[in-house]
């Protein structure tokens, strides 16, 4: 299959996802999150995939978020329909996967692109690397699963933070609350989560799932869905046409609570 916005190689028995927008810092638009579901899904029937990497091109940006151009004018039934389909048919595939995935967060990990990040099994981190949910600032809240990610990481107090604040935060400070697992310099970033990958695929693969989907049933609850309709809500609010507005004119939104 040809992919609009990935680039795949699999080498070792890992599958190497590069997200390949690096002129808008790898943003997830609908053609990439298709590309995704697709090469995820394929991946899981390869028997020679035993494990997968997910990065972005360049040493700029992982995923820098999701592109807004393409739902600006939505309404809530869309703004609904575009955190459901995006969940299931990616966040939720990589988080349920069989085949351990690892993130390698080259840069900015911003909105979609921190909770691309959340729902990998294990995260690593080049020095450089900024991370944050700003949703709250464009009138809306995080919609690909990271009100239920990132508490599940980091802890409600400091997840709530984040989220509220809609500040980034350093790689050593994701480090020092658990939302990553290493932080190295980017020149050694795919090398170590290669060597930490190909120590985990030596492993039993029948237990390596089962160990997955027994960490995973800690943490079922309804908390997507009630997600899925605040996240549509926001798009029936005036606030999120004026984030929006803002972020398109490159001026501080003025907010008025509608």
């Amino acid at each position: 299959m040809i992919y609009k916005n990935l680039l795949l190689e699999t080498k070792n028995n890992i599958l190497y996802i590069t997200i390949n927008r690096e002129s808008k810092l790898n943003a997830l638009n609908k053609d990439t999150l298709a590309d995704l579901h697709f090469a995820l899904t394929d991946s899981f029937k390869d028997h020679v995939v035993k494990g997968i990497i997910i990065t972005g091109t360049g040493q700029k940006a992982f995923v820098a978020g999701a592109d807004i151009s393409e739902f600006s004018s939505f309404n809530v039934d869309e703004g609904r329909n575009l955190a459901r389909e995006g969940q299931t048919k990616v966040f939720d595939v990589i988080q349920n996967s069989d085949k351990p995935v690892i993130a390698a967060v080259n840069g900015f990990a911003l909105g979609g692109g921190l909770e691309l990040a959340m729902a990998c099994h294990i995260r690593i981190a080049s020095e450089n690397a900024k991370l944050g949910l700003p949703e709250v600032s464009l009138g809306l809240i995080p919609g690909y699963g990271g009100t239920q990610r990132l508490p599940q990481l980091v802890g409600k107090g400091k997840a709530l933070e984040m989220i509220l604040s809609a500040d980034m935060i350093t790689a050593s400070e994701a480090y020092r609350i658990g939302l990553v697992n290493h932080v190295v310099p980017q020149d050694q970033l795919l090398l170590k989560a290669e060597e930490l990958l190909q120590k985990i695929i030596s492993r039993s693969p029948c237990a390596l799932a089962s160990a997955i989907r027994a960490v995973n049933a800690a943490f079922t609850n309804d908390g997507f869905e009630t997600e899925i309709s605040e996240f549509g809500k926001c798009f029936g609010n005036e606030d999120f046409k004026e984030g929006v507005a803002a972020f398109a004119e490159k001026r501080n939104p003025a907010f008025k609570g509608k």
